[in-house]
């Protein structure tokens, strides 16, 4: 049984009309992979990324996901319609709220919060953390509610920017091996970006290399 396609990007442009950062890109990612958008600085990854968020416009080509056209040039749809999540390179945690507090975030209306934040304390190993505040956590313990937070909305797709870029090299590599677990627990299809290449082949099932 083949895997449904989840997100297309066809001759995709983005940038400025006067210097494109990315041209003529064609890119998709199946429902269930994790994907990754390896090159150097300044080689368009993360306006990509920013592009499949909805906080980039489109100059030319579309962006579709799961058969619906969420951006092509003069059109975006808005970045909270398009169910995809997003992990920052600086985590950008709520100080004032405990750990539990800034996974339960996006999902507070949601009767069956309680539970859901309770399965990701769990998954992300941080249950006897979970009045902790952001400050009280080590840099990988952040990084590890940071991606719990993203994923409590159940999205269909999440975007790591450099997620592990902060920490230091033995605990990037444990990390990255983490999140990768964590992902496929959920069933959850990613897109990593970074300029790591061990990074990428230890996260990821398919890589796009940017020059």
């Amino acid at each position: 049984m083949s895997t449904p396609l989840l997100l297309n990007l066809r001759d995709l442009s983005c940038g400025y009309p006067e210097h494109k950062v990315v041209q003529n890109l064609h890119l998709h990612l199946n429902a269930g992979d994790i994907g990754c958008l390896l090159g150097p600085s300044g080689c368009g990854k993360t306006t990509t990324l920013r592009a499949i968020a909805g906080f980039e416009p489109v100059l030319e080509g579309e962006i579709q996901l799961a058969d619906e056209v969420i951006s092509r040039a003069g059109f975006t749809l808005a970045p909270e319609k398009r169910r995809i999540g997003m992990v920052f390179q600086d985590y950008a945690l709520f100080p004032h709220l405990s750990v539990a507090e800034n996974i339960a975030f996006g999902i507070r209306q949601q009767p069956n919060c309680e539970r859901i934040t309770g399965e990701l304390l769990e998954l992300v190993k941080l249950s006897h953390l979970s009045k902790r505040y952001p400050h009280e956590l080590s840099g990988g313990q952040q990084q590890r509610v940071a991606l719990a937070r993203a994923l409590a909305p159940e999205p269909r797709l999440l975007l790591l920017d450099e997620p592990f870029s902060n920490l230091d090299g033995e605990l990037r590599r444990r990390l990255s091996h983490e999140v990768r677990d964590i992902l496929k627990a959920r069933g959850t299809s990613a897109i990593l970006v970074t300029h790591d290449q061990e990074e990428a082949f230890a996260v990821s099932d398919h890589v796009g290399v940017f020059h």
